[in-house]
């Protein structure tokens, strides 16, 4: 499938930005899939006014590739058909599907074949498995991958596993016609703008969207217009959206604030000093909820912890018993509920709870 086969505005909506929750995987106290639980999830995202989701991620946990989990095909056909089945029962606007993407090119190129006979638009493409081989094997495996379906590329900081990628990499990248977006998630300013760069360079700036992964930097990345210099004159590009682990809670407070910072932008209003202060206390937020001060240890327990107080999970149970919450993890997460409290959205999830659980 090739990104002209899409639906005009689900493109429109990649290209204009959105919130993309990476979909967590509900888990009961056997460490079983919840399917209750996981669906209300995926409805969860759709009505707070996610554009869309990705499922089989960092954050979906890994580990459901393990053919004695056996829970990859599963859960992202779970995802799937509930969101398919709810937003036509709400008469809601289609969402962008992606699918998370890993292993060496044979693990990949099944695993994106499954995600397009899933009913998935693109694939989030992780190289964590390619940390010791060269730029050009590197590609070669893109491509192979961008030959099936979609791709959105990921730059993944290298203390989650994954690897340091050249500038010259990102330029050769950006030139596969099948590239729909690239999710910057380094965490370094430097290597963010290698990216950006490296889109602009290539004449690609249109047709490749910019998503943040820096939770580290979510409202700075959003808020920032970059001008580019290239020997076919300035090029701006901005980060439209995001595709975030910590856009799967709180996430109808998410979008109101990206929809908030696209006002700014189209309005070319200038940028209040309160909105620098909202882009360090949602840093914060996120230390505290991805225990960045252990090296995010726990990290997916503590977006459960989260989803968990607010009845959207049962419990905080991983695949792998040793994923848990850290010491004091949840006094952070009890901290920026008390300092933050114009970040979470309780009410709106406890008003609409039961309809999600609801089948």
């Amino acid at each position: 499938m090739k990104i002209n086969d899409l639906p005009p505005e689900l493109v429109q909506k990649i290209h204009r930005g959105v919130v993309i929750p990476a979909h967590p995987l509900a888990l009961n106290k056997k460490r079983l899939l919840d399917e209750k639980h996981q669906k209300a999830l995926t409805r969860y995202y759709i009505d707070s006014g996610a554009g869309g989701i990705a499922v089989g991620v960092h954050t979906t946990q890994f580990e459901i590739r393990d053919p004695r989990v056996g829970l990859f095909k599963p859960v992202l056909a779970l995802a799937s058909q509930t969101a398919d089945e709810y937003l036509a029962k709400s008469k809601l606007p289609a969402i962008f599907k992606i699918a998370g993407v890993c292993g060496k090119t044979p693990q990949a190129v099944k695993e994106a074949e499954f995600a397009l006979e899933a009913g998935y638009h693109a694939v989030l493409l992780s190289l964590a498995a390619f940390k010791k081989n060269d730029v050009r094997k590197i590609l070669a495996h893109c491509r192979e991958i961008a030959s099936i379906i979609p791709v959105v590329g990921f730059y993944l900081q290298p203390v989650v596993g994954g690897r340091i990628l050249p500038y010259e990499f990102w330029r050769k990248f950006a030139e596969i016609a099948n590239v729909i977006a690239i999710k910057i998630a380094p965490f370094n300013r430097y290597q963010t703008l290698d990216v950006v760069k490296a889109v602009c360079h290539t004449g690609r700036e249109k047709d490749i969207s910019l998503y943040t992964g820096n939770d580290d930097n979510i409202v700075i990345d959003l808020l920032t217009q970059y001008k580019i210099p290239t020997p076919a004159g300035e090029k701006s590009i901005r980060i439209v959206g995001g595709l975030l682990g910590h856009w799967a809670f709180w996430t109808k407070c998410a979008v109101e604030l990206l929809n908030e910072i696209h006002g700014l932008v189209d309005s070319e209003q200038p940028v209040s000093p309160q909105m620098f202060t909202l882009a360090a206390q949602v840093t914060d937020a996120n230390a505290a909820v991805f225990n960045a001060v252990n090296n995010f240890a726990g990290c997916i327990a503590g977006v459960h912890e989260v989803l968990r107080r607010q009845g959207l999970m049962t419990g905080t149970w991983c695949i792998n018993p040793k994923e848990t919450l850290s010491q004091n993890h949840k006094k952070q997460i009890d901290e920026i509920y008390a300092v933050y409290p114009h970040f979470n959205d309780d009410d709106f999830v406890k008003q609409n709870l039961h309809k999600w659980l609801s089948d």
